[in-house]
């Protein structure tokens, strides 16, 4: 459906006929930035294309199974502390709100526990906003028990700044018990307590698998497989990716937030080596904080990993946009997005461009200065991923040390320390010695040089 600016008079749609569940009104309430103003464009943000946006939206909406009436961009010029849009907006969404006769609205914005009860007042439906909305996706989303520890957690710290005193139970006393007992506490603190009390026990077992996870990172250091972390906009590609990099079999739908809990998996690399490929969740534009906390324990697979792979819709028209938003996240995550060393932008979704585009998209590519290369990529048909694993290979292979060494064949506890802590490129047994040669992090390269008397390789 196109979305439609809602900004005065406008046609009204007809009635839709009875109600239906699952029918959702999408409002777009973006402010109007001024030419040149200083909140046009920032050197952490740039500004996103309206229709874009509430595009997002309403994708985000029918992630959940929504059928979206209709969706409108309602232009504003400031934040109404009420209702977050002027008083005629309201008047208008709640007339259209009425002609569809739908039952849900949903605000891409963040509200204010006060204006989402005011709003449900004036429009009559029940409002969601943006974070709600987004809750809503990671609530039918998680499978495993970690996915959802994380999202309740995540929903129920939403949950307790939403308990404004707007239902008539809320206004109930909990009496004390004897004679000397006082009023005892309102349903609201009761209800507040108990959120409270389920937050902290969730706390308590995240921490737990915080805990796994790193019993877990700490096996795969002592193998030693080094891991690969996809990140991205949601929907830029990322689960396609790793199933062509991994010949894996994850869910990847053209949807927002097909993949929420994070997948491990082998990658083999041009020349025999290995190494771990984490598929983790999808970032977008005003990530909830909340949930930015709650998926930290999945996310520290980014943190460690050796290589990031900041996987991009370069065919997106607001690609730029989206960049900015993931650079942002891994910001709050303490990752340096400008890490050349660490990150390699892949431009996916090429197979969208024709001959001309393509090769336009390679002379851009092309001017990017050298410690920022962009790689090329169409996860769909493959084009471009044997560079991609060839690029993969050569910035992990920067991180270790290439060492010739002499063992004697009877010190096999020697040679089962070199499988356990090194890469063991090659293994050749010559009278009664194995000649082998190991790559091995800077951490350890001084340990086996002094121990194996190896020598590093000349290149």
């Amino acid at each position: 459906m196109e979305p439609r600016n809602f900004d005065g008079d406008a046609d009204r749609p007809r009635s839709a006929g009875a109600k239906q569940t699952g029918r959702v009104l999408v409002i777009g309430p973006y402010l109007r930035v001024r030419a040149g103003g200083a909140d046009a464009q920032s050197e952490s943000h740039i500004q996103r294309n309206a229709e874009a946006r509430l595009d997002e939206a309403a994708g985000l909406a029918r992630a959940i199974d929504l059928v979206v009436a209709d969706a409108i961009i309602a232009p504003i010029n400031q934040i109404r502390p009420a209702t977050y849009i002027g008083k005629g907006k309201v008047e208008e969404i709640a007339a259209l709100a009425k002609s569809h006769d739908v039952e849900l609205v949903v605000m891409d914005c963040a509200l204010a526990p006060i204006q989402q009860r005011n709003l449900e007042k004036e429009l009559q439906a029940k409002v969601l906003d943006r974070t709600g909305l987004i809750l809503e996706i990671f609530g039918r989303r998680a499978k495993t028990k970690e996915g959802s520890l994380q999202v309740e957690l995540a929903h129920l710290n939403y949950q307790r700044s939403r308990l404004v005193r707007s239902w008539t139970h809320l206004e109930r006393q909990r009496g004390g018990f004897g004679f000397m007992g006082g009023p005892g506490e309102t349903q609201i603190e009761a209800d507040r307590r108990l959120i409270q009390e389920r937050i902290s026990k969730l706390e308590s077992e995240l921490k737990k698998v915080q805990a796994t996870r790193r019993l877990h990172r700490a096996g795969r250091q002592r193998v030693p497989y080094r891991v690969v972390a996809l990140v991205g906009y949601t929907n830029a590609g990322k689960s396609t990716l790793f199933n062509r990099l991994t010949r894996a079999d994850v869910q990847a739908a053209d949807m927002l937030f097909a993949t929420l809990d994070p997948t491990l998996r082998a990658l083999n690399l041009p020349h025999g080596g290995k190494a771990m490929l984490s598929d983790t969740v999808g970032f977008i534009s005003n990530l909830p904080t909340q949930l930015v906390a709650a998926f930290r324990a999945t996310l520290e697979e980014v943190l460690e990993a050796d290589v990031i792979l900041h996987v991009r819709d370069i065919s997106h028209e607001d690609a730029e946009a989206q960049q900015s938003d993931v650079d942002a996240v891994l910001r709050q995550l303490g990752i340096n997005p400008d890490d050349s060393g660490r990150i390699i932008e892949v431009w996916n979704k090429i197979d969208r461009y024709d001959s001309e585009q393509r090769e336009e998209l390679l002379n851009i590519a092309a001017r990017r200065p050298e410690d920022h290369p962009a790689m090329l990529v169409s996860a769909v048909s493959g084009e471009g991923v044997d560079a991609l694993l060839a690029a993969i290979e050569e910035r992990l292979a920067a991180k270790r040390t290439t060492l010739d060494l002499s063992i004697d064949a009877a010190d096999g506890a020697g040679i089962s320390w070199l499988h356990r802590n090194a890469e063991v490129l090659a293994k050749e047994l010559h009278d009664g010695r194995f000649d082998m040669t190991v790559r091995v992090d800077e951490t350890k390269r001084d340990i086996v040089v002094s121990r194996f008397d190896a020598v590093p390789r000349v290149a």
